[in-house]
């Protein structure tokens, strides 16, 4: 069993930045790959980022790429997602999900945080 806390949310300008973090605990944990999700009131989940268990290999949606950075340090069992030049459209409860093998696609993860609020104001 994994389990994932997620923290770092908040209101911030358009424009700023924040540094979410992911701490997992559980025998195993660092061994997962681990994803970033999303979602806005109304709208569907939605991919962010995606980084292996390892770092090796990370994968980004086109919305965020550019401006989010995902990483991950195995030793402390923390994933971070670092996102700077926000916009209001990042609005949403951003979730940490571990054990995906299809990077971007939500059903694949096997383990969930219950996420943290991050507003973006105009």
């Amino acid at each position: 069993q994994v389990q994932l806390v997620e923290s770092g949310g908040g209101l911030v300008q358009a424009g700023g930045s924040l540094r979410l973090s992911c701490a997992a605990s559980g025998r195993t944990a660092s061994s997962y790959p681990m994803g970033w999700f999303r979602q806005a009131p109304g709208k569907e989940r939605e991919f962010v980022a995606f980084i292996s268990w390892n770092g090796g290999y990370t994968a980004y949606a086109d919305s965020v790429k550019g401006r989010f950075t995902i990483s991950r340090d195995n030793a402390k069992k923390l994933v971070y997602l670092q996102m700077n030049s926000l916009k209001p459209e990042d609005t949403a409860v951003y979730s940490c999900a571990a054990g995906g093998n299809s990077a971007g696609v939500a059903r694949s993860y096997s383990y969930w945080g219950r996420g943290t609020q991050v507003t973006v104001s105009s």
